[in-house]
């Protein structure tokens, strides 16, 4: 497959501490039919696809604003590297450092045929809730499996040992 024909994506994990416990992560609950009863493996960094004329930090910093309906805070962007998931898609993270009020959260939309095959289509949200989560099992047991290197990505990030090896790991599922 040529360069050009896959699928890129980007997105910002934000992260903020509490006192005295784990970091905590922002993770959000994909919205649609297919994901309304499940929570494990079900959420995601705000993220999405974007096109080469467009650089990957403005497309993370354009889907952040699309899928949570708030601004992405003020602070420095920390590169967690590349992530080829299982479908081919070449997904780019940062980390940032900030806070935000889920309950403030008014997700953008997407339609598709539901039921498939009824030629009915329906609007549903992109996500359908955001909440903090420790990082640590709880955040890795509901992330998608193919994005829960990020999650490793900042703990070593966090932990003093930097984003080393995120180029190299680029591969790693």
């Amino acid at each position: 497959m040529a360069d050009k024909a896959v699928k890129r994506s980007a997105g910002i994990l934000l992260f903020r501490g509490t006192s005295g416990g784990a970091p905590e992560v922002l993770l959000a609950h994909m919205g649609g039919p297919f994901w309304a009863s499940r929570d494990e493996g079900a959420w995601t960094i705000p993220k999405g696809e974007y096109e080469p004329d467009e650089t990957a930090e403005a497309a993370a910093r354009r889907e952040f604003l699309e899928e949570l309906g708030l601004p992405v805070p003020a602070g420095e962007l920390l590169p967690l590297g590349e992530n080829r998931q299982p479908n081919g898609k070449i997904v780019t993270v940062w980390a940032l450092e900030g806070d935000l009020d889920t309950g403030l959260v008014v997700p953008g939309t997407f339609s598709m045929e539901w039921p498939r095959g009824s030629g009915r289509v329906r609007e549903f949200p992109e996500v359908d809730r955001a909440a903090w989560f420790p990082l640590g099992p709880a955040a890795h047991g509901r992330i998608l499996s193919a994005q829960r290197t990020f999650l490793d990505r900042l703990g070593r990030l966090l932990d003093g040992g930097g984003a080393g090896g995120a180029a190299q790991e680029a591969g790693e599922a």
